[in-house]
């Protein structure tokens, strides 16, 4: 099993500058755990980018960032400081946003919300 952990503190910053500091570490994560830069090594990145930018736009900010590999998957789990539970954005192809909660729970076998103390903890296994 391989893993990486980082602090909110680590990945502060902009949304954009997090979510691209987000996905380099899962770039340099998957080198190891999916050598061949396949399919779904970038669902794994679309699925970082994603989380990470909701937590910094609509939760508070980034609390901390967790992949981990377990038997044919990658686990992506993101910490924020919100209690909301994260929800579709409107239908409406017109204006920006809104299409990432979708998204993630179509890429990912499984997407588990876990509220705590300090907001909640968004966890995606996807395949590898």
């Amino acid at each position: 099993m391989h893993a990486c952990e980082e602090s909110g503190e680590a990945l502060r910053g902009s949304g954009s500058d997090t979510a691209a500091h987000a996905r380099d570490l899962a770039r340099r994560f998957l080198r190891d755990a999916a050598p061949d830069d396949s399919v779904a090594a970038q669902d794994v990145l679309l699925v970082v980018s994603e989380l990470v930018t909701n937590a910094v736009r609509h939760a508070g900010g980034l609390a901390g960032f967790r992949l981990r590999t377990g038997p044919g998957t990658v686990e992506v789990s993101v910490r924020d400081h919100s209690h909301e539970t994260p929800r579709r954005g409107p239908d409406d192809v017109t204006r920006p946003g809104g299409f990432g909660w979708p998204l993630v729970r179509r890429l990912a076998d499984r997407v588990d919300v876990h509220p705590h103390r300090g907001g909640k903890t968004i966890t995606a296994v996807l395949p590898l």
